[in-house]
C-alpha cells in the first residue's frame, strides 16, 4: 500500500499576516514522523504585510504563495492546481492569514466568505469524505465552508466564548478544549486543536496537541486507503 498523502494548505508566513510559522512547522514535523507524503499549497493571492516586531502594517503587499514558499523551502504549488481528492487528507495550520487571506472571517465574522480555491478544494474533500485537520483559528474557516454547504461540525477554538458562540450561531458544535487536546468529529471526519488559541500555551503543549491533530487525521487517511474511494457529491 503506497503512503497516506495529505495535502498541507498555508496562508503566508507569519502569525499576523500569514501561517503560523511554529504550528505549520509542527504539523509538517508530524506528517513526517507519520510517513506521511506531504505536498504544500497556497493561494496565489495578495496579503497586506504586517511588521511583525511593531506589529503594525507596513502598507506593502506580498503574495500568499511567496510567503509561504519560505515555510516550505521553495517547495509549494498553487492551490488553484489542485483537486481536493488527489490527497488522503489535508491540514491547515493557524495564524491571522486564515482568517484574513484564506477568508474575511477576521474581518466579517459568520458573515464571512473564504478563497474561492480553499472553498472548492475542501468542499470537494468534505464530499468524498476525506479527513480534515485544522489547529488554532484555522477551524473558523471550516465553519465558514461548513455553513455554506450546510454541513454541520464539531469544532475546537478553544474556550474563547464570544468565538464559541459564532461558531454555535453558524450551526456548528463548538466544544470547549485546552492546548493539548483534540476535538474530533468522527462523522465528518474532523480534528481541530486549540494550539495559540489558549493564551500563554507553552510551545512544546502547543506540539502534543498538533501531533495529535495530526495522527488523528493520518489514521483517518489510512482507512481511506484500505477502502474504495467515496465518488465526490455534486457542490
Amino acid at each position: 500500500m503506497r503512503a497516506t498523502s495529505i495535502g498541507v494548505i498555508l496562508s503566508g508566513c507569519g502569525h499576523l499576516d500569514g501561517s503560523e510559522i511554529q504550528e505549520a512547522v509542527f504539523i509538517l514535523l508530524a506528517l513526517s514522523r507519520e510517513g506521511a507524503a506531504v505536498q504544500v499549497y497556497a493561494p496565489d493571492v495578495g496579503l497586506a504585510e504586517i511588521d511583525h516586531l511593531k506589529r503594525t502594517a507596513t502598507g506593502a503587499e506580498r503574495r500568499v504563495i511567496a510567503e509561504a514558499a519560505r515555510i516550505a523551502r521553495g517547495q509549494v504549488l498553487d492551490l488553484a492546481t489542485a483537486k481536493g481528492t488527489e490527497h488522503d487528507g489535508w491540514i491547515l495550520p493557524g495564524g491571522l492569514g486564515a482568517v484574513k487571506n484564506l477568508s474575511d472571517f477576521a474581518s466579517k465574522g459568520a458573515s464571512g466568505s473564504v478563497n474561492r480555491e480553499v472553498n472548492r478544494v475542501i468542499r470537494e474533500a468534505f464530499a468524498a469524505r476525506l479527513p480534515v485537520g485544522a489547529c488554532c483559528i484555522a477551524p473558523a474557516v471550516l465553519a465558514l465552508i461548513g455553513k455554506a454547504s450546510s454541513t454541520k461540525l464539531k469544532l475546537t477554538l478553544g474556550t474563547d466564548r464570544e468565538l464559541a458562540r459564532v461558531l454555535s450561531g453558524m450551526g456548528h458544535t463548538h466544544v470547549d478544549a485546552g492546548v493539548t487536546d483534540v476535538v474530533v468529529d468522527a462523522d465528518r471526519k474532523v480534528a481541530t486543536t486549540p494550539a495559540y488559541m489558549v493564551d500563554h500555551a507553552a510551545m512544546h503543549d502547543v506540539q502534543a496537541g498538533i501531533d495529535k491533530m495530526v495522527h488523528q487525521v493520518v489514521a483517518w487517511s489510512r482507512e481511506e486507503l484500505s477502502a474504495p474511494r467515496h465518488t465526490p457529491a455534486r457542490t
